[in-house]
């Protein structure tokens, strides 16, 4: 997706090692030219060194994202939602398979107006409206064919000035947009920082299921990075460091171990009850009243 208009492409792919990837992203740079950016996530496709090569010869730098943050590609994310739920409906009701509807549902997505930028993501790209089977019928069925032609020098100037204007536009829009989204996200935000030496646990998925996630730790902080993420120190021994954003960390609090304290204590600790005595009472004999035990009398 390209990050300044919000174009989409989606490739079907029967693997997704490093070559295929990059197999998908030629043709399509072939088509719209090289980025100069291009951001990824911490696949492990996008890891090794022929990745790695390919971006350094074509001039691409290469970033990533934070890991398990994906609000770092936000519009990318829900792209995905997006993509997954048209591509659902039309396996359903067509009852075709997945891949054959990829096309369309492209197609629906790139002229459908954007409500960040204002625009459809083909007109910033392209300078105008793809003529879809809804423009086609309309066509037909309202308005005639004029016969429009210009030189190729006016429509050059004009298609200029429609991108630019549209560009400038849209921008404008993107702004205004996430101006207010800030602040609905600033109402309830609650602003953290770390620094280095602190101890904090991170919200990292459990190994075999990718999933579930659990706080794990605790970790200590090494460095400070940009955009709210910290380099930590890493329990696990094939992994030196570990870099998380800070929507993934809370602060460890360890439980201090004090040395008991010495207090006074009863002799008889346990909870007892003790029942008293009853006094024998003495046997009667003829009327006179005899006890049991009769001690001596001393000499």
């Amino acid at each position: 997706m390209c990050a300044a208009t919000r174009f989409p492409e989606a490739v079907p792919l029967r693997k997704i090692t490093a070559r295929s990837v990059i197999k998908a992203l030629t043709k399509f740079f072939s088509t719209f030219g090289l980025p100069k950016t291009i951001q990824t996530d911490q696949g492990t496709n996008f890891k090794p060194g022929l990745f790695k090569q390919i971006t350094q010869t074509l001039g691409i730098n290469h970033i990533t994202s934070s890991a398990y943050h994906p609000e770092s590609q936000g519009a990318l994310e829900c792209w995905h939602q997006t993509l997954k739920a048209m591509l659902r409906k039309y396996c359903l009701e067509l009852k075709k398979n997945w891949d054959e509807g990829v096309p369309f549902v492209l197609f629906a997505a790139r002229e459908s107006v954007q409500e960040s930028l204002g625009f459809s993501p083909a007109e910033l790209v392209f300078g105008h409206t793809p003529r879809g089977p809804l423009q086609a019928l309309k066509e037909k069925l309202l308005s005639p064919v004029e016969d429009k032609r210009k030189s190729v020098r006016v429509y050059v100037r004009e298609f200029n000035d429609r991108l630019r204007c549209a560009n400038k536009l849209a921008k404008e829009c993107l702004v205004s947009s996430q101006l207010k989204m800030k602040q609905r996200h600033d109402r309830v935000a609650v602003k953290r920082e770390f620094h280095p030496g602190d101890k904090v646990l991170a919200l990292l998925p459990v190994l075999g299921s990718s999933l579930s996630a659990k706080f794990t730790g605790p970790l200590e902080v090494q460095q400070v990075l940009k955009n709210n993420n910290y380099l930590l120190g890493s329990s696990d021994k094939r992994r030196k460091a570990r870099v998380c954003h800070i929507n993934m960390l809370k602060p460890y609090h360890s439980r201090g171990v004090s040395e008991p304290t010495v207090t006074p204590t009863p002799q008889i600790s346990a909870a007892v009850t003790v029942q008293p005595e009853k006094p024998e009472e003495p046997e009667e004999d003829d009327g006179l009243r005899i006890p049991k035990k009769i001690q001596p009398l001393p000499a």
